[in-house]
């Protein structure tokens, strides 16, 4: 069928062009984007122009601004220049269906399914779905195109005069209801999803236009910001698109199957359609044409009718028959064209939102969607066409992959089938839970039963020892004891499951020839949980023993043994750091393996070598010991780090160092490791371990040494080991060792990391990432919470995150033993509890006897109980058809934390405060607990004070979480990296190039809706930001941010930082109050994942202020600087260095007023908190000198122009005065800042901080610690682009380096000349440090503090470094300074 393959991606000429370019992008399937949409994908100097072709308006806002700037971005024309230089396209002309012609831009190398999905993407051409394509080539030969043919293969189009015609094809059942889909799919906007950036650019525009006069920018609390988070839930969620009606209906027709003798005239379906104009009429759909049949009533009359209508195409015969329709579907095509292309691509994996519409919108009928819902059910193809998985995913593993080409053919490939992969089994996963589809072993206990349905094998993830917990409580056994190893047997039932999935993702990643995994999904549902798994062939049929060729199926007892199947596996062991090592089996023969014992080889009946069961791929965690954590294995991310620090460390022994420097010298190679896990964009798991192998490639000094660091994956383990006891003993004690390096090195470093604030976790999603990219299990979590007691914003966010996973585990127990119509009572009474409500559902005995595993967990933490019916047997599926009441009417708040209490303390060894219910954030736990289970509330405004905060109407829907292992792109991955090392060096062309060629790759592999898509645009337009390119760069952050919502949530840390990199971006070009609109959808977003108190807040608070300074709003500037530095002393401490930020900006801002003796306060605050973290050699220490010496010196001068009797410039200091006067407040901060903090408690911080790390290059926070290498590349992007000759401002103004003093004298003092000497030589350094610390704010938006002074240059490094880069004050500061 046509267009469901879609590979490529159109890039048009304009609104009124008939000109598509095919570019090396491509869309996910059934991505359709409009040929007249501009995408900005290729390489080029489009990237940098600040005009885009139709785009979105939140484009187009810029254009004035940019029209202003001389956009210096020539420097990066020779690096596009180069990607481009690649990729040459050739125009085809095209004759469609209609009669009508376009022209593509072809590649030879396109396949022909690229080319279908341009044409599907044209407006043009969008409604043809059934067609031959036929070329005529310049000899005047004719080809017919195959689509699974290259271009290349058929005809030369290099040499020009080609054409292609559509030629309409034969309909048939599946195509002619695929045809008809399509057409639905077009007539709904539903598909298009706007940013809400681009509806504020709209607004900005609208009002710009109608605007006489200059409007006045609001202040930031008019825009909804941060006073009441539940009030603004209701903003989160953007307005839906208004639908553009074009007809009233298209359903199949009740005339429906054609009758034989029809069917043998060609009929293949009946339509009803009813128009806008209320006429009726009943469609044919034929071989050859769709055509008005003269049917009336309940007859059919097959015969055409009068006047005869026929048309190849649906949407053609209803514009023939309907002029509302004609008029509707160019609205339609218009509206989707005029939005940004991204806008118009559909995400394959979309993630669950939290909130819903409130009020909730109507339910109107619609008979299309009802059709799908039975057609399409469960994740089945149309007309019950099952797709052979296994087949496809291994037959797409075996595509060559020797060139660049063929590598992104073959990862496009495996990328689509998982996808689609992980969606059937997503809805297959529902049918399971939901009970429509039948277990293949229906007389085995529900809680075993497994299922298969399209070609795909569930079953539920419980443990084989579950079965046996009835007999502790027959046998007399303690109630709560029973409780407690019940509980542990689940919980290594979701260990086990999360374990095989990483497992199966890190074989898949080793890429071994002849090794192959089968493709896997988690889905959590309703409180089950089911695992997904395609089916090896021949596995359920004939017998099984035969096909076992390597490892156990009896825990050992028996070990099989393959000689070929073992080469492959030791060959996938050199890349897990898994050593081959021999075991013993249960009849003390031994084996010789390179896996856990407990794995299995098997071979298929298509002769391919399977490798299952991979829960311990990495050694098990000798800190944790004991039955109840067998499944407590090290994360790979850690084991690829301490095999490089053993690496370091032999290879400074080979050398003869010393054992310091050995230990120093492992810690920092270490380090880099773990840094370059972390700096990689996260994959769709959150998990970061995609880039062990390049942090060995690019961090590890002796790969040969690496490469011999093996742990042994069956030590520490019930399995008995084969050898010698010296070589068992080394084993065992490498593994202990391993663990001992997460205690005493990995947790101190992310610790000292969270202070450094090089980390900065924001909600429990970002805080696991972190600390998975750190190699730490989130079982540590209560280790965490304990060491960062000193960082109360941290230590809360550990306290929260425990609360809700172990409140998750609770909730779905009380999910699965509910009864279907009480689920929305089950939640809601439940959040109820959760906030400390207890609400009476019913009558005392209204649980009556039904006895679960929930309320056995709930009493047997209170009170022994007595014994339950021995007929009671868990329930995992299905029984909750035969209860009679449901169990969650039995819990109280009382008795829900004293179980969430005793699970943390199970589960995490950390025991919760007693104020924790008083801590919690409880907009933010609910969102997390909601994001975890599933749970999609109402986004209204919440009491969560009153007696009942939620309601059954509140819960809107339950939805499936799913964990998967969809691949990723290592090519484009290495490009980014290499892109960062480029930037790091200063090297903007060749930066720029790398980040565009990773960008080009990911759009054929993924398309753009992806997470490592964004990625490349926020680098990007980090490099744009450099070159002086603003308009581009706010055109890279928008696509970053419409990609984040789409793919990582509205709400999700990345997307805040998107609004507020945008915000900045605005800002430098004048545009302040569509800036400040995106602070406060900034602030909103950050108060939800992190409530009030966290650092990026504060350093917002900063941003904005910045931006009122220099709007001269003076008095809202000075508030949100006192309310940043409350947050940073209260947060990180007295002497930190965000809080030295504060002080400087609260210094610039005092300078600006005139009041010279507050800004000598407070920047000698700022000085004494330096030279405590830095020293006084510091460069950034000095500089805060000199901004002392200038405070002093206009001080003087001031004074000796009073004593000369001149007139003396008082009114802004008069100014100041009169907002100290108005908010008393202020100044009681001013005279704390003023006094010299020799009371501070929070020497613990600064003791752990490494002061390498603090300022310049590490300065500013950042977000979840993925952005550090980069950040510290931005941090000396200036100071090497000013030696290659690319010094350039922001607005890519050429400057010369002028002394930061100088300027601020010249500009500041209004043509005064102070007789004070200029700073040192250090100064061209300073100005070039200073911007590149600018490029954390452009990297992250708030990730850093900045604070913006009132002159060109001159602030010290790492302190002046916010909106001070952007320039956004050079028109007023230079006509000033010319008066």
């Amino acid at each position: 069928m046509a267009g469901k393959s879609g590979r490529g991606k159109n890039k048009g000429k304009g609104p009124n062009s008939t000109q598509i370019n095919s570019t090396r992008d491509a869309n996910a399937t059934d991505s359709h984007v409009n040929s007249n949409e501009a995408s900005d994908v290729k390489a080029g100097n489009e990237e940098s122009c600040p005009v885009v072709e139709n785009a979105s308006s939140a484009d187009e806002a810029v254009d004035s601004k940019a029209q202003e700037t001389n956009v210096n971005a020539a420097a990066l024309s020779n690096g596009p220049k180069q990607a481009d230089s690649d990729i040459h396209l050739y125009p085809v002309s095209v004759k469609t269906q209609s009669g009508e012609k376009l022209e593509l831009q072809l590649n030879p190398g396109d396949s022909v399914m690229d080319l279908r999905q341009f044409l599907l993407d044209a407006p043009e051409t969008c409604f043809f779905t059934c067609y031959d394509l036929i070329m005529h080539a310049k000899d005047g030969s004719i080809h017919h195109l195959e689509d699974y043919n290259e271009i290349s293969e058929v005809v030369d189009i290099t040499t020009g005069g080609c054409s292609l015609e559509m030629v309409a094809a034969l309909y048939d059942d599946r195509s002619i209801r695929s045809h008809v889909r399509r057409a639905r799919e077009l007539l709904c906007l539903s598909s298009l999803h706007s940013s809400l950036s681009t509806a504020l650019a709209l607004q900005h525009e609208a009002k710009q236009q109608t605007a006489s006069e200059k409007v006045e920018v609001p202040e930031l609390e008019g825009l909804g910001f941060m006073e009441d988070i539940t009030g603004s839930l209701g903003n989160l969620i953007p307005a839906s698109s208004q639908e553009i009606e074009c007809v009233e209906s298209i359903v199949f027709s009740s005339f429906n199957p054609a009758p034989g003798h029809r069917r043998l005239a060609g009929d293949l379906i009946y339509l009803d359609v009813v128009t806008l104009e209320e006429h009726q009429y009943c469609i044919t759909g034929s071989t050859k044409v769709f055509y008005v049949n003269s049917s009336i009533g309940n007859m059919l009359d097959p015969t055409p009718g009068k006047p005869a209508y026929e048309a190849t195409t649906v949407i053609g015969l209803l514009q023939k028959i309907s002029s509302k329709f004609k008029k509707g579907f160019r609205e339609i095509l218009n509206r989707k064209a005029s939005a940004h292309p991204f806008e118009n691509v559909q995400s394959l994996l979309p993630p669950n939102p939290w909130l819903g519409v409130y009020p909730i919108p109507e339910h109107k009928r619609d008979a299309a969607r009802a059709e799908d819902a039975l057609v399409l059910s469960y994740g089945s193809e149309l007309i019950g066409m099952q797709r052979d998985w296994n087949e496809e995913l291994q037959s797409c593993r075996e595509f060559p992959h020797n060139t660049q080409q063929e590598r992104i053919l073959r990862d496009r490939a495996l990328y689509k089938v998982t996808c689609d992969f992980v969606d059937a089994a997503t809805n297959g996963a529902v049918g399971v839970i939901n009970r429509c589809i039948p277990p293949i072993n229906p007389t085995d206990p529900e809680r075993f039963h497994m299922y298969v349905h399209n070609n795909i094998f569930f079953s539920f993830a419980v443990d084989s020892d579950v079965g046996q917990m009835e007999k502790y409580y027959i046998s007399g056994v303690s109630p709560g004891r029973a409780m407690e190893q019940m509980i542990d047997s689940e919980q290594a039932t979701y260990a086990s499951a999360n374990n095989d999935l990483k497992g199966t993702k890190a074989y898949q990643e080793a890429d071994v020839r002849g090794l192959h995994n089968l493709a896997m999904a988690i889905i959590d549902y309703r409180g089950h949980r089911v695992v997904a798994q395609s089916i090896i062939p021949g596995i359920l049929q004939g017998d099984k023993s035969d096909s076992l060729l390597y490892g156990s199926v009896d825990n050992g007892r028996k070990i099989c043994w393959d000689e070929a199947f073992h080469a492959k596996v030791v060959e996938a062991a050199k890349h897990l750091h898994l050593k081959e090592h021999t075991v013993l089996d249960g009849s003390g023969n031994a084996v010789k393996l390179a896996a856990p014992v407990e794995c299995k080889g098997i071979i298929g009946s298509d002769d391919r070598h399977y490798l299952l069961d991979l829960m311990r791929v990495t050694p098990r965690d000798a800190n944790y010991s004991g039955p109840g954590f067998r499944f407590c294995v090290l994360r790979p991310e850690l084991v690829v780090a301490f095999c490089q620090a053993e690496a370091a460390e032999k290879l400074k022994s080979a050398n003869g160092k010393d054992g310091k420097d050995t230990v120093e010298s492992g810690l920092v190679d270490v380090n880099g490791a773990v840094k370059g896990a972390e700096v990689a964009p996260l994959n769709s798991e959150g998990m970061a371990g995609d880039d062990k192998s390049e942090a060995i490639e690019s961090h590890d000094p002796a790969p040969f040494l690496t490469e011999e660091i093996y742990l042994n994956p069956n030590v520490l383990t019930e399995f008995k080991l084969a050898g010698n006891e010296d070589e068992i003993a080394e084993d065992e004690a490498i593994v202990r060792k391993a663990a001992l390096y997460l205690i005493e090195t990995v947790l101190p470093k992310f610790i000292q990391d969270l202070c450094s604030l090089e980390v900065s976790p924001m909600d429990g999603q970002t805080l696991t990432e972190a600390l998975h990219a750190h190699g730490i299990n989130v079982r540590y979590i209560g280790k965490v919470a304990e060491m960062t007691k000193h960082l109360p914003h941290i230590s809360d966010l550990c306290i929260a995150e425990i609360v809700v996973r172990s409140a998750k585990h609770i909730l779905e127990d009380v999910l699965r033993d509910t009864i279907d119509h009480d689920l929305g009572s089950a939640v809601a009474h439940f959040f109820n509890c959760f906030l400390r409500h207890d609400v009476p559902v019913g009558s005392k005995n209204s649980a009556g006897n039904v006895r679960s595993k929930t309320q056995k967990k709930d009493q047997g933490f209170q009170q022994p109980v007595g014994t339950p019916s021995k007929g009671h047997k868990k329930s995992n599926h299905g029984a909750s058809s035969r209860k009679t009441q449901s169990v969650y009417m039995s819990i109280t708040s009382e008795l829900l934390w004293s179980n969430i209490q005793e699970f943390a303390k199970m589960k995490y060894q950390f025991s919760l405060p007693e104020d924790t219910k008083l801590r919690i954030k409880k907009v933010s736990v609910i969102r997390n607990l909601c994001q975890k289970v599933g749970v999609a509330i109402a986004a209204r405004k919440y009491d969560l004070d009153a007696a009942v905060p939620f309601h059954n109407s509140d819960i809107l829907n339950l939805q499936p979480v799913v964990k998967h292992s969809v691949p990723v792109c290592s090519e484009a991955r290495d490009l980014v990296e290499t892109g960062k090392v480029r930037l790091a060096e200063g090297m903007l062309n060749e930066a720029y190039s790398s980040f565009t060629e990773a960008f080009s790759i990911l759009q054929q592999v993924t398309g753009p809706m992806h997470r490592e898509v964004a990625n490349c645009c926020r680098y990007l337009a980090m490099v744009l930001y450099h070159a002086g390119d603003m308009a581009g760069a706010i055109m890279q952050q928008h696509k970053e941010l419409i990609i984040n919502e789409r793919c990582l949530g509205l709400d999700h840390p990345d997307t805040a930082h998107s609004y507020g990199n945008m915000a900045l971006f605005y800002h430098g070009l004048n545009q302040t109050e569509l800036a400040l609109r995106h602070m406060a959808r900034t602030l909103l977003l950050l108060s939800l994942s992190s409530g009030p108190d966290h650092p990026d807040v504060a350093a917002t608070f900063i941003n904005v202020a910045m931006m009122y300074q220099d709007m001269g709003k003076m008095n809202i500037a000075l508030r949100y600087l006192q309310e940043a530095l409350k947050k940073n002393e209260r947060l990180l401490g007295q002497d930190h260095i965000q809080t030295a930020v504060c002080y400087h900006a609260l210094a610039i801002a005092f300078n600006c007023m005139g009041a010279y003796k507050l800004s000598l306060q407070h920047e000698r605050k700022t000085y004494d908190i330096l030279v405590k973290q830095l020293g006084e050699e510091d460069s950034r220490t000095r500089d805060s000198e000199n901004w002392i010496k200038t405070f002093k010196m206009r001080d003087l001068q001031v004074n000796a122009q009073k004593q000369k009797g001149r007139a003396v410039n008082a009114a802004s200091a008069q100014k100041a005065f009169d907002i100290l006067k108005a908010h008393p407040d202020l100044i009681q901060a001013f005279q704390a800042a003023a006094s010299v903090g020799s009371n501070n408690t929070r020497d613990g911080i600064n003791k752990s901080i490494n002061a390498t790390a603090l300022m310049g290059e590490t300065t500013l926070p950042r977000g979840r610690g993925i952005d550090e290498r980069a950040a510290r590349a931005a941090a000396e992007v200036r100071k090497k682009a000013a030696a290659r000759g690319l010094l350039v401002r922001p607005h890519g103004v050429p400057v010369q380096a002028t002394p930061p003093l100088t300027q601020f004298l010249n500009i500041i003092n209004l043509g005064a000349n102070p007789e004070a000497s200029s700073p040192n030589d250090e100064s061209d350094e300073t100005q070039v440090d200073k911007n590149g610390q600018a490029s954390n704010v452009g990297e992250k938006d708030n990730s850093g503090s900045s604070s913006s002074v009132c002159e060109d240059g001159g602030a010290p490094v790492g302190l002046g470094a916010g909106l001070s880069s952007l320039d956004s004050k050079k028109a007023k500061v230079k006509s000033k300074s010319t008066a």
